[in-house]
Formats: structure tokens, sequence, C-alpha cells
């Protein structure tokens, strides 16, 4: 299992240390970080680039299709990097690596948030300017749009979470309406 996690963070070291020289880290981090967020989702998707079977050339275009002019061609070349070596299985493991040595290189702790619709550059700066002030850290921000979040904000910083959607106050209702 070790080995398992020396490889996974070896590939997150070597990716990072890519975009860093290409002077595309926070773009890059941010789209494989979203990427992998989609297909932890989507089994398909997972399946298509897990299967053995499948030439490689159909699953770079499988990305393609998927990312086209959504994400920076450095995005798609790691990505393609990562199927080709036969690691899609890790893919949210060693994207998971990349942003949090990202984070520590920064001096910074990983914020994820969940919000139903897109922030605005205002809103991702006070949420950064709270979340800071509430773990007592700096924070990077990974935020990723979740209709069923409904409305609000879910926030994960490292152990610590942070919950004021729509969907938690519902819950807490039903339940405070089921104990009468």
């Amino acid at each position: 299992m070790a080995e398992k996690d020396a490889v996974v963070q070896g590939y997150a070291e070597a990716l990072l240390s890519v975009a860093e020289a290409e002077g595309v880290l926070e773009t890059v981090e941010d789209e494989l970080f979203r990427f992998a967020k989609v297909v932890e989702k989507q089994g398909k998707l997972r399946d298509a680039l897990t299967d053995p079977g499948l030439p490689f050339d159909r699953k770079r275009a499988v990305l393609q299709d998927l990312l086209g002019e959504r994400a920076s061609p450095h995005t798609l070349n790691l990505l393609a990097f990562l199927v080709e070596q036969g690691r899609a299985r890790e893919l949210g493991r060693i994207i998971q690596g990349v942003a949090e040595e990202a984070a520590r290189r920064m001096e910074r702790a990983l914020a994820e948030v969940r919000t139903a619709v897109p922030l605005t550059a205002n809103q991702r700066n006070r949420l950064r300017e709270a979340l800071s002030k509430a773990s007592g850290r700096d924070v990077e921000l990974k935020v990723l749009v979740d209709p069923s979040v409904v409305g609000g904000v879910e926030a994960r910083v490292e152990e610590q979470v942070f919950d004021g959607t729509v969907r938690s106050r519902l819950r807490a209702a039903k339940e405070r309406l089921g104990s009468m």
C-alpha cells in the first residue's frame, strides 16, 4: 500500500512540476481538480478511461470531446499522459495530491467548496477570507458547482466541514419537526 501511495505521490509531484515549469500551475491545477471530481461521479467515463481493451487513441478522443475548449491544452496533455500510463484508476488520488502539494507549497490549506451556482470573484474572495479566519490558515479554494447543494455553501478545509447549505438546513428542520 505504501508503495502505491509513493507512486501516486510521484505522479502528483511530476504533474505539479510540469505545470509550474510551464507557468500554468493555477489554471491546470484547477482544471485537473474539477475533471477528477467529474470522473469520480461518472462511472461510465471512469470505465472508459480505465478499460484496458479501449485503445489509447480512443481514450484521448474521449478526453478531447469532453474538455475541448473548456480546458487548456496543458491540462488535456497531462490527463492524456496519466491515462496513457495506465493511471486513470488513481486519477482522483493523483490530482488530490497535486492540489494538496500546491497548497502546501503556497503555505495554504486546501478548501473544497461546493455551491449550487458559480461564484463571482468577489464572492470567492469573501469566502476565502471567511474560511481563512474560521480555520486559522490561509486557504486555497477549489470551487465545485453542485446543483444538489440547492443554495448556500459547503466547505471542507482539511478535516473541518462548514455546512451552510439549504440542503442541510432543510434536513435539520425535518429532524426537528420529526422529534415533535
